[in-house]
């Protein structure tokens, strides 16, 4: 047993922890899984299968680990890359293959195919719009050092509509497209191994469809995309992040029980927003299913259940939160300092957000320390409440994007250092 089918035991069992949600907590390894067909761990994965014509790579991972993966494949075989798939257009999937594009240059080889979605060149371009906003939310979202984000992207030479089977070297690859976390979403199943590659679709945590900072996610198409690769009958499961699950049994169980967690949070999301209810009485009544959150492939290590419903609502119904109050608001600051005259000042308002944290009303604690900061943000006494609230809601919450937002808030009102 190698390193990643030994990982990929002991994240079954529940092992795994938080090793899949960040660039540095991520098993980098490469493995032969069966022959010809290879696997990398990394941020993010890659299949590979060494067919007669070359190398195929279903996702191309990240410049992360671009080099690790080069020298990985390279010790298991020297064939030229032939075809790279992206499995979507994010960036931690797409600049895996740069030193294998350098050697194919120095050997005179072809240059390898790239095959994505026909939504991918799209998004590319918005990214490239959006680059300062991009390196922003990154920044905060993992804790770089500073905003970062790539201006150049290496386009596909071939897109994929709804489906596609590719023949390479012996080697069938049956190309899907569902929307899930990405409207450029591909899924791969590949009949000879028995093997559905998922790309971000599984990803051993919670599914990632509210990320509060990124463009709209789609979780009723994700959950019908996850039905359809269990009527498949997988003996393996190629996730986009973390280890393979190995076994027909296990494979159909996370699938099933992923796509359930996805179904759960829309129908009833669906269900009172046909009702009329608003987004804030939305947030806090729909039900998450703390039974599927336990299971160690669902825990809500990365996104949050609660971001997925607020994702849905700006699916199905608009940026409208149904408070009127919010539909022309005025300044925030001017809100703030409204408020805290009623108070008494901004440092009653933090007096107060102080109780709050003390009694474990976070919630209320966070709103009130927002204002008091709003309403004066030089007073060094209001910014050190604030600090310590944010903090506070940091460690009590699991998901990797809370924590990065209220770790980045409390960092705002941390005293300037020397």
């Amino acid at each position: 047993m190698g390193e990643i089918t030994e990982l990929a035991e002991r994240a079954w069992v529940g092992e795994l922890g938080e090793i899949n949600v960040h660039p540095g907590r991520v098993l980098v390894a490469f493995e032969e899984l069966a022959p010809h067909f290879g696997f990398m761990s990394a941020f993010s994965n890659a299949l590979v299968l060494d067919t007669e014509e070359g190398l195929v790579f279903v996702d191309t991972s990240s410049f992360f680990h671009a080099n690790q993966l080069f020298e990985g494949v390279r010790k298991w075989s020297k064939q030229r890359v032939h075809t790279g798939i992206y499995t979507h257009g994010h960036v931690d999937h797409v600049f895996g293959l740069l030193r294998f594009y350098e050697e194919a240059r120095e050997q005179g080889w072809p240059e390898t195919r790239i095959i994505a979605h026909r939504a991918c060149p799209a998004r590319f371009d918005r990214y490239v719009l959006t680059n300062g906003y991009n390196g922003i939310i990154n920044a905060r979202q993992f804790d770089f050092p500073k905003p970062t984000f790539p201006k150049e992207y290496r386009y596909p030479d071939e897109t994929v509509s709804r489906e596609r089977t590719l023949e390479v070297g012996g080697e069938t690859i049956e190309l899907r497209h569902d929307r899930g976390e990405t409207d450029d979403h591909l899924w791969a199943w590949l009949p000879h191994h028995k093997a559905i590659y998922t790309g971000d679709l599984f990803i051993w945590a919670a599914p990632n469809c509210g990320n509060p900072q990124k463009a709209q996610r789609y979780p009723r198409e994700w959950a019908q995309a996850l039905r359809k690769m269990d009527e498949l009958g997988a003996e393996t499961l190629l996730p986009g992040h973390g280890p393979p699950i190995l076994g027909a049994d296990r494979v159909s169980q996370a699938l099933r029980e992923s796509a359930e967690l996805l179904e759960t949070l829309t129908e009833q999301t669906l269900a009172m927003m046909n009702e009329g209810a608003p987004l804030n009485d939305i947030m806090h009544d729909v039900v998450v299913p703390e039974a599927l959150l336990e299971r160690p492939y669902l825990r809500p290590i990365y996104d949050d259940p609660r971001f997925i419903v607020r994702n849905l609502w700006r699916l199905y119904g608009g940026w409208y939160d149904g408070n009127p109050a919010h539909l022309m608001p005025s300044r925030e600051r001017d809100l703030a300092r409204a408020v805290a005259q009623l108070a008494g000042g901004a440092r009653a308002l933090s007096v107060e957000a102080e109780a709050r944290l003390a009694d474990g009303d976070l919630a209320v604690a966070c709103e009130l320390a927002e204002f008091a900061w709003r309403a004066d943000p030089d007073d060094a006494g209001v910014r050190g409440v604030r600090s310590t609230v944010y903090r506070a809601r940091a460690e009590h919450e699991s998901s990797l994007m809370a924590k990065g937002i209220f770790e980045a808030a409390a960092r705002d009102s941390d005293p300037p250092t020397e």
